[in-house]
């Protein structure tokens, strides 16, 4: 079977709860011991959220699609999908691009992103341009096309950086939602190239605002959703039912370094558009 390539493994900074004791343990580090000398809080201790830079690596095998075999099980009807996200993933993937950032001798990433105006700048993760090494940004577009990157400004501390293409890319640009307009329940999709798989689209709902968490050395305030996010899905947006970005994918919670368990958390708009117009004003 073919080997696909552009895929990779979760890689970044470590989640720390905010919740910590007075003297500095979390409710992972509980030093109490079950009667097989296990801690109790073992398990929680491997749940992690890590920013979702896609490394460059292969991933050998495939899916294995189901089907019904003589006396077998009939697989089960799929639960409708609501029109309007129906239609609002048609608006938004025309949108969402893959970055590619450094390769050759230096580190390299992967990630997604997101046209934000008519004169080509795209919204990503400063992770994925920092695990590329700040080498060269390659940006492919949703019908294959390929351009080389500018990148406009970075932000660390928010985990933001904004690109440009030349306008021959022709993207079309998201609309954002307004500021402290998003609910929790609301529907959203997650789009963006989970695995080097472009133009991917998940569904869930968003679970919580204001959700604090710490990455690296900088506390955020994030918006939680179940909709599956994983390695790739990076800077890549996420959109309520009417195709508004709503936030910037950023990080997952994982056990023990695996896929999406349905914990994910994006950069609120609010955030995202006060760092993009700071840095377009100041670079162009």
């Amino acid at each position: 079977m073919a080997v696909q390539t552009g895929l990779g493994e979760p890689r970044g900074p470590w989640f720390i709860s905010p919740e910590l004791d007075p003297d500095g343990r979390g409710w992972w580090d509980a030093p109490e011991r079950d009667p097989g000398g296990r801690r109790p809080g073992r398990l929680l201790a491997l749940l992690a959220v890590v920013a979702v830079s896609a490394v460059s690596g292969a991933l050998a095998g495939g899916v294995v699609a189901s089907r019904d075999g003589a006396g077998g099980p009939a697989a089960a009807s799929a639960a409708p999908v609501p029109a309007e996200l129906v239609t609002a993933a048609e608006k938004t993937v025309p949108g969402v691009v893959s970055v590619l950032a450094g390769g050759a001798a230096g580190g390299s990433a992967t990630g997604s992103g997101f046209a934000v105006d008519d004169q080509q700048h795209l919204i990503t993760n400063d992770h994925i341009l920092a695990k590329g090494g700040g080498g060269p940004v390659t940006v492919e577009l949703p019908d294959g096309r390929r351009f080389a990157a500018e990148v406009i400004g970075r932000e660390p501390r928010s985990d933001l950086a904004v690109l440009k293409v030349p306008a021959s890319a022709g993207l079309t640009p998201l609309p954002l939602a307004k500021p402290g307009a998003t609910r929790v329940g609301e529907p959203v999709l997650a789009v963006g190239s989970p695995l080097g798989l472009s133009g991917t689209v998940t569904a869930g709902i968003v679970s919580a605002l204001d959700r604090q968490v710490r990455l690296g050395n900088n506390r955020h305030s994030a918006v939680q959703t179940d909709a599956s996010i994983n390695p790739g899905n990076s800077g890549g947006p996420l959109v309520n039912a009417r195709g508004e970005v709503v936030g910037v994918n950023t990080a997952i919670a994982t056990i023990d370094g695996n896929g999406s368990i349905g914990i994910g958390f994006a950069i609120p708009i609010d955030q995202v558009q006060q760092t993009a117009d700071t840095i377009i004003g100041k670079g162009g």
